[in-house]
């Protein structure tokens, strides 16, 4: 497919960022990318995107932006920062449309996105849900929130990234339902997890019961996703154990400031800060099952 005239832009080159770009690049964009980690922009440049030097470059040469940082002081600090894209907007350039597809502290975003539009820039809040290989099949689901018309503007990165989503309404709605829908995927793969290692201690093959549990009223979409690495042991990732850990930092932050407990969250959240403290941060959070494993009784 041609490429178009009109490059888009990704800051943030890693798992997701490089999904995204993928999208963009095979829906005909072109791709200009831009990272602080030089080794994860020289990987990102084997998808076939330029590297940028700078968010100034960035900002100058892009209407469309895609922003996938780790959390939502980057978001702010690429924005708004005395090296972030406003201060390097051109006086005479056009408004550029950013799109986030970073998991945020969604009253922070909301705030941000009233505050932008004074300094000529548009901002589409557009978390994913989906892990980066998920995204990169064109599988995820956006979550977007904020002015439809900033929205519509983005339709063609939009489209390429999530065809399919839904608009939520007012900025910082995409991430409330982000970390709603996380918190039933974060439980539902500890129970998995829990689920094939009691299989396993009582003496059952766990591929053989994975096959079984598939079949079963117990069937979730997570066993197709993260049973076949949680049984093999491959923990590559496709979404950190430092990510996840960070939205339930988050989702716990909520929850206080509305005086709703979450249990379950809570525990899930104990279970990879354990994943965390063996070392086992950049592996995929499928390894929260071995967490799980090392929770044996006199051990």
């Amino acid at each position: 497919m041609a490429k178009t005239r009109d490059p888009v832009g990704v800051i943030g080159t890693g798992l997701m960022g490089t999904a995204c770009a993928r999208r963009l690049l095979a829906a005909g964009h072109e791709v200009m990318g831009y990272d602080v980690d030089a080794r994860t922009l020289e990987k990102f440049k084997e998808t076939g995107a330029r590297a940028a030097r700078s968010l100034a470059e960035i900002v100058k040469a892009c209407r469309r932006i895609v922003l996938a940082v780790f959390n939502t002081d980057q978001v702010e600090d690429t924005i708004e920062g005395s090296q972030g894209l406003l201060a390097a907007l051109p006086a005479d350039a056009a408004p550029p449309t950013v799109v986030c597809v970073t998991t945020c502290d969604p009253d922070r975003i909301a705030a941000l996105a009233a505050r932008v539009p004074a300094h000529r820039l548009h901002f589409v809040e557009a978390p994913v849900s989906g892990t980066s290989d998920q995204t990169a099949r064109g599988d995820a689901l956006g979550l977007i929130g904020g002015d439809p018309a900033a929205a519509d503007e983005a339709r063609a990165v939009l489209d390429a990234i999530c065809p399919r989503r839904h608009h939520l309404g007012a900025a910082g709605n995409g991430g409330r339902a982000k970390l709603a829908i996380n918190l039933i995927l974060g439980v539902n793969r500890a129970a998995l997890s829990e689920g094939l290692v009691f299989a396993e201690r009582m003496g059952l093959n766990p591929a053989a019961f994975l096959t079984v549990a598939r079949d079963s009223a117990a069937y979730s979409q997570i066993m197709d996703v993260k049973g076949r690495k949680m049984v093999e042991g491959d923990f590559a990732p496709h979404g950190k154990i430092t990510q996840t850990l960070k939205d339930f930092s988050l989702m716990l932050e909520q929850a206080a400031r509305l005086g709703q407990q979450l249990p379950l969250a809570q525990t899930y959240a104990d279970l990879i800060k354990g994943c965390v403290a063996h070392g086992e941060g950049e592996l995929d959070n499928s390894i929260v099952i071995q967490e799980i494993r090392r929770r044996q009784k006199g051990r």
